[in-house]
């Protein structure tokens, strides 16, 4: 399912216009977004949980030459399903 294949269902659920659905779904991509860039995590009780993931720095190697490499911390966005998902599953 893509962006708009996800607008259309939510139209369709909400008995909402498919415009509506989208400024809808904008909205609440917008807020995740921006809670996560604060460092926040954002629960939706029998979803799941948005959260942001530390990688620490590390040493890697450049599989063309082998030389070695450092690879800097990262931050990464990660998903944590909830149970009623994993039970509709």
């Amino acid at each position: 399912m893509n962006k708009s294949e996800l607008i259309d269902a939510i139209a369709a659920q909400a008995d909402i216009s498919k415009a509506a659905a989208a400024k809808a779904l904008d909205g609440m991509i917008a807020s995740v977004t921006e809670a996560m860039k604060k460092g926040d995590t954002v629960t939706l009780v029998g979803f799941g949980t948005f959260y942001v993931g530390e990688r620490a720095a590390r040493s890697g190697r450049n599989p063309k030459t082998g030389e070695t490499i450092k690879i800097a911390a990262a931050r990464s966005p990660k998903f944590r399903a909830g149970k009623a998902l994993k039970d509709a599953l």
